[in-house]
């Protein structure tokens, strides 16, 4: 029988999965955002990539219906099956890193749901802040329990944004993507090319990229964005499996191509 994947069925779906996703409508909002950034993106915390990925042996991402294994693991998955089609070695460590954000719960809260126990501010799928959310993401039952859904400045199809702006002008919920997109932003040896880059930013953004919303906002250039995230979203997606490999021997293959692109120093998160 063939995998299904993103089943969110209430059947089928653990408790903890929906519960999740209710907290991530209730509390991810305009105000909410604003004190994530100011909070985490102080780059002021020095980590050789390599111990970090080593850190996402301790996660498993509660808001996965697909897949229990330590968050490192479908890092790996991802990596290798990007690697088996023979794509760009810098996709390949795209791969392998896309999820590496959520090493923001080794200095998260139970409070900003950046713990290990809370993780409503770091995983899952996000939306745009500021603006209507739209039927598109999971459990759309939940969007009214956002306070900026009562809020005339955000509640409407364009809320605090102007038509058209586009993909990069918008304010999504503060989660994992952003984090290690600004962290790698502001790392001076990073020679990721723009698509990994975006791959990065935007993987999680399925009422986008998959529920074809937001269509007032993006503009005529995001249509390259969406090319590039759906040609990942296949290894992102559709790789998880039971299949579990060891780090530390897949080091001598995917380091050499880490510090190709991010140098051979520390990241500074």
């Amino acid at each position: 029988m063939e995998k299904v994947f993103r089943n969110y069925n209430e059947n089928s779906v653990k408790a903890a999965v929906r519960e999740h996703y209710k907290k991530m409508r209730q509390k991810q909002t305009v105000a909410y955002v604003a004190e994530m950034k100011q909070k985490y993106l102080t780059f002021d915390k020095p980590m050789m990539l390599w111990e970090a990925l080593s850190h996402l042996d301790d996660l498993i991402d509660v808001s996965d219906p697909d897949l229990d294994l330590p968050n490192v693991q479908h890092l790996i998955q991802s990596a290798e099956a990007i690697r088996k089609d023979k794509r760009a070695d810098w996709m390949q460590l795209v791969g392998l890193i896309h999820d590496l954000g959520k090493i923001m719960f080794l200095w998260g809260t139970d409070m900003d749901g950046t713990s290990q126990k809370e993780q409503w501010g770091m995983v899952g799928d996000v939306f745009v802040v500021g603006c209507a959310l739209p039927d598109s993401c999971v459990y759309p039952e939940f969007n009214h329990l956002n306070p900026d859904m009562s809020d005339k400045r955000y509640n409407s199809t364009l809320g605090k944004y102007e038509k058209g702006c586009g993909l990069d002008n918008l304010e999504l919920a503060w989660g994992h993507d952003e984090y290690l997109y600004r962290v790698l932003k502001h790392h001076p040896e990073n020679k990721i090319p723009e698509e990994g880059m975006a791959m990065i930013r935007y993987h999680s953004f399925y009422p986008w990229h998959t529920g074809h919303s937001y269509t007032a906002l993006l503009k005529e250039e995001d249509k390259k964005y969406l090319s590039w995230i759906r040609d990942f979203n296949k290894y992102d997606l559709y790789t998880k499996s039971d299949r579990t490999y060891e780090l530390e021997k897949l080091k001598d293959y995917y380091l050499p191509i880490a510090e190709k692109y991010l140098g051979k120093g520390p990241i500074y998160w």
